[in-house]
Order: structure tokens, then C-alpha cells, then sequence
């Protein structure tokens, strides 16, 4: 795992938006398509602004879609599909394919559904972040790091729900629902490249446990420290409680 350590979260979005763009730039060139992930919420705001800016072919892109609340319409201002619609799909022009989560189907089903979707198509690149609690996705802890479904359904933790209140998606924390959809640990894992954007004050402590600590479920995002090809940007109000004999480029 490699970490960049950009000054403020709008040189990180920039720096992480353009790598991600060369990245799957890379990958067309060499296989004539690129399968990706994209994640949400505030953390990822400045990276995918800039990705939508980037020259890329994105008829030749799929996106994946990372986690999605149950039981949310997707007319609501939290839903993580309209983020991705309003943010990313309607700015980007005609993709190869999108398959977003819907949270208000049967869980099991869509599970089932989306796992079998991308079975067929291995992620060539998956944007990420990094909870205030560690989580990928909305793998809180302690994660399943053993299921070999792709989408699992799961239970916020408290810290994540209140992660989403605080970040405005929500007026209270009754509001947030208990469940979500979720792309797997492993199935993050098996990216070919990952690329991970972590911004803001409030995520220190996280980065500092998942990135300082043994790999563990009680750290789910831990696990990226296994992957050969993760690149992680942070800037340095989250890196800032990082030991200065952490990797820095």
C-alpha cells in the first residue's frame, strides 16, 4: 500500500481524481474496457469532481456501485444512487454499463442479483473510503472478512450511523436506517486496483487504527494494507496522526 499525503482535501480530490482517470484510461487501452467501483458520501466529493472533468471514453466503462441503505427511495437527498446519478452518471455521459444497488428490492435477491453481475466482470479499479469507524464500505466492525458473496446485507453500527447524521445526509440519527447492502470485503479485495480517498480531521484516528494496527475486522479497511496495488490520498489534517515512519510519496 502506497499513501499520498496531499495539504487540504481539494488537492487531494484533484490528485486522487487524476489517478483514477489514468488508471482506467490504462485499462482500456490494454483489455478495451475498464470495470470499476465507486464509492460516496463526503470523502469522496472532490475525487469523483475531478474524475468527471478527466478525459476518458466512458462508453467503454462499467461502474459498480459500493453500498446502498435498505429500505431508502431513491428520490431521498442520502440515497447513494441519486449521489451517484446526480454526481458522477449524469456528468459523464453514456457508460458500457451501471449497476446500482437497490435497497428497496428483497435484500437477498438483489445480493443475489448484483453478485452474479460481477462474477462476469472482474473490478479492474475500485474507488474507496474510510469510515470514521474504519469501515470499508459499509463493512462495520467487526467485518465479515470470510464471506464469499460478493453483496452482503449488514447492520450499521451506532459510530456509522451517527457518521451519517452528522455529514448532513440525515436530520437525526432515528432517521438513518439499521441496514444496507454492501459489497463484500473480499470482493473489494479482488480489485485489480484500488484506489482510496480519505480527507478531513474526523477520519485520523481511523486511518491511524487501519493503517498502524495488525490487520483485523475490528479495522476493516486494515485489509487494504494486504492489497498489491492500493494507493491511499489522504491529506493532512487525516494523516495527521500517522507515525513519521509511514510510507509517504
Amino acid at each position: 500500500m502506497k499513501i499520498i499525503v496531499k495539504d487540504d482535501t481539494f488537492e487531494l480530490g484533484k490528485a486522487a481524481g487524476r489517478a483514477a482517470a489514468q488508471m482506467i484510461s490504462q485499462v482500456i487501452e490494454k483489455k478495451g474496457y475498464a470495470n470499476i467501483i465507486l464509492a460516496t458520501g463526503t470523502s469522496q466529493f472532490e475525487t469523483l469532481n475531478q474524475l468527471t472533468k478527466e478525459e476518458i471514453d466512458w462508453s467503454k466503462v462499467i461502474m459498480f456501485h459500493l453500498d446502498e441503505y435498505i429500505g431508502l427511495p431513491a428520490s431521498s437527498p442520502a440515497s447513494f444512487r441519486r449521489y451517484l446519478k446526480e454526481r458522477f452518471i449524469q456528468k459523464v455521459g453514456p457508460l458500457r454499463g451501471i449497476h446500482l444497488i437497490n435497497g428497496e428490492e428483497d435484500p437477498v435477491k438483489e445480493c443475489s442479483r448484483l453478485g452474479e453481475i460481477i462474477k462476469k466482470n472482474p473490478v479492474d479499479l475500485a474507488l474507496v473510503g474510510i469510515g470514521e469507524n474504519g469501515h470499508l464500505g459499509f463493512n462495520d466492525p467487526p467485518a465479515d472478512f470470510d464471506t464469499e458473496e460478493a453483496f452482503i446485507v449488514v447492520e450499521l453500527e451506532e459510530k456509522c450511523r451517527k457518521q451519517q447524521c452528522d455529514e448532513g445526509w440525515f436530520k437525526v440519527i432515528n432517521d438513518v436506517p439499521h441496514q444496507a447492502i454492501t459489497m463484500s470485503i473480499k470482493q473489494i479485495v479482488k480489485s485489480g486496483q484500488i484506489l482510496c480517498s480519505v480527507p478531513d480531521s474526523r477520519k485520523a484516528e481511523a486511518i491511524k487504527d487501519c493503517f498502524e494496527n495488525q490487520v483485523s475486522n475490528l479495522f476493516p479497511a486494515s485489509i487494504l494494507q494486504t492489497h498489491r496495488d492500493c494507493i491511499c490520498f489522504l491529506d493532512k489534517s487525516s494523516s495527521a496522526l500517522l507515525r513519521n515512519n509511514i510510507l509517504r510519496v
